[in-house]
């Protein structure tokens, strides 16, 4: 999964970033846009649908994704409970939910899968905590009951292979890809490693 960010796309065309990571292997793209307004998320959402074949997902903003017939949301643990997000969301809409400890697992349950992270400490979200690592990692997605989870958070293309040893199904990536002049090449070396 690519996650897009701010700082990493700033002054650059997102929708030609996330062709170029979906050619490199990319299965899926979140929006992320902490500083974007809802009517330019909508505009967004719309541009990337159009030109992408893989499911597009908008980090925190249920009511643009519903909007916009994006494929689903991703949440945190501050936001709109996902029990909430599934009494209102159209039949096959995906509700992704962040989990970084033990105590955020009660609140992402109903989820139909977790992002656990961070997998390393991270430059591009703030307040994501220390590092879980492998094993840290494992404890939470032995918590999942076998719902499907990626890695996120400082994920390098060498640990793709790690996670998938410890249960996940995929990793998110942010600064691996969109930090890379060439994105899709940068995206690729992910998918060499396993599933982004």
């Amino acid at each position: 999964m690519l996650v897009t960010d701010d700082r990493l796309v700033h002054g650059r065309d997102l929708v030609a970033l996330a062709l170029a990571a979906e050619r490199g292997g990319v299965t899926s793209v979140q929006l992320r846009l902490k500083q974007a307004g809802g009517r330019e998320l909508v505009q967004l959402v719309r541009g990337l649908m159009e030109a992408l074949t893989v499911p597009v997902l908008v980090n925190d903003r249920p009511d643009v994704a519903i909007a916009t017939g994006a494929a689903g949301v991703h949440l945190g643990p501050d936001d709109v409970p996902v029990e909430l997000v599934r009494r209102i969301a159209p039949p096959g809409f995906i509700i992704g939910a962040s989990v970084g400890s033990e105590a955020e697992v009660g609140r992402a349950g109903a989820a139909d899968y977790w992002g656990i992270g961070p997998w390393r400490e991270t430059a591009t979200k703030e307040d994501a905590g220390t590092g879980l690592g492998a094993e840290g990692f494992q404890r939470l997605v032995a918590l999942a009951r076998g719902k499907p989870c990626i890695a996120i958070g400082g994920v390098r293309p060498e640990d793709v292979a790690i996670v998938m040893a410890a249960a996940g199904t995929g990793v998110a990536v942010v600064s691996g890809i969109l930090g890379s002049e060439d994105v899709e090449k940068a995206a690729r070396s992910y998918r060499g490693n396993g599933e982004p």
